[in-house]
């Protein structure tokens, strides 16, 4: 909204600034951060008012959560979203269609997880709503989110599978584009839920990968950055960047709040929107592949449920003492801090891996 500010401008006075990604993107990361710390502990005390138990804790996970977990209030999220929200609307241009497309998905996912987590603490019952009816909703959202993508993207690129590594290649996947977005956000939403299960675990990984696919919207919305890189120009992701400084002021935000022993959980309101944020940011970067490396914590988390599953299914044994797999190093005796900080240590090589494919060919 403070863009409109530079109708005002001859050109070289204060309002001129305004439009500047860069300045807008920092405006946005500190009005997320200071958001989070004006209204983190209100919050706080409205759901430790509003829920009398707390997240509901699974009985099968470690022994250890009942005790150190039980009665802690969830929905935390919605302060994530808020910050996210303000801190977009107040920066960020609102003719691009990157920032609403993007906006549309968090928001949606986060509708689907504040329901599921309303579910758990009016019923006390650590299910929520069923996963298939989760599933069909995601997929819903991701259709629009494809269609979307397409219809505002360069026609040499709309429905179109980039490759980091080999940057001359486009794919044209036609009407299976829409089947592949699905298959990206939902994914990555679900790998970013299954990974919130320490204090503090998901939030920095997903402020991490924000960071990462902030600087590659950036750079592939500037053409003078996508000649030097040689990738692909995609015109306006730069704005994108805005949304994911005010996620990672959001998040820090929250993460202060967060920190172990975590007064409040993000719970499925916060992790299915910042995971379905995180796709959708790459679908329409056209940097799908590149989330599976800057992301590659969530797949490790996902693909240790997926081989756990599959394989009590048909050996009757097990794989690991648990998953997802954070709760495996737990059921070894690491420390719950031990674990979270080393899976952040990862994240954030990944991270940079995921940064170095913009000149890798």
């Amino acid at each position: 909204m403070l863009y409109w500010l530079t109708e005002f401008s001859d050109g070289g006075d204060v309002f001129n600034l305004f439009r500047y990604i860069t300045l807008r993107a920092g405006g946005a990361f500190f009005t997320a951060l200071i958001f989070g710390f004006i209204f983190g502990r209100p919050l706080i005390n409205l759901l430790r008012a509003k829920q009398s138990n707390g997240q509901p804790i699974r009985t099968d996970g470690p022994a250890s959560h009942l005790e150190t977990k039980q009665g802690t209030p969830t929905m935390g999220g919605v302060l994530i979203l808020g910050a996210v929200i303000v801190s977009t609307l107040l920066w960020a241009r609102w003719d691009n269609p990157y920032v609403w497309m993007i906006l549309f998905v968090t928001l949606s996912y986060g509708l689907i997880g504040f329901i599921d987590d309303y579910q758990k603490v009016a019923h006390n019952n650590p299910k929520g709503v069923p996963g298939r009816v989760r599933l069909l909703l995601g997929c819903g959202i991701g259709a629009i989110a494809a269609v979307w993508t397409a219809w505002v993207q360069p026609a040499d690129l709309a429905n179109h599978l980039a490759f980091p590594f080999f940057k001359d290649l486009l794919l044209n996947l036609g009407i299976f584009f829409i089947p592949f977005t699905i298959f990206v956000i939902v994914g990555a939403a679900n790998s970013v839920n299954l990974t919130d299960g320490l204090d503090g675990l998901a939030i920095m990984p997903v402020m991490i990968a924000a960071g990462t696919l902030g600087a590659i919207a950036y750079a592939v919305g500037r053409v003078d950055f996508t000649d030097y890189l040689e990738v692909h120009y995609v015109p306006g992701t730069g704005e994108i960047l805005i949304f994911c400084a005010g996620l990672i002021g959001g998040g820090l935000g929250f993460l202060w709040y967060n920190a172990p022993p975590a007064a409040v959980f993000m719970g499925d309101t916060g992790s299915l929107a910042l995971g379905g944020a995180l796709g959708a940011i790459a679908i329409a970067t056209k940097h799908e592949l590149v989330l599976g490396i800057v992301g590659g914590l969530f797949v490790v988390e996902t693909l240790s449920v997926i081989i756990q599953v599959g394989y009590f299914k048909m050996t009757g044994k097990r794989v690991f003492l648990m998953a997802p797999i954070h709760h495996h190093f737990e059921k070894r005796g690491w420390a719950e801090s031990q674990i979270v900080i080393r899976f952040w240590i990862i994240s954030l090589i990944l991270a940079l891996i995921g940064l170095a494919t913009l000149k890798i060919r």
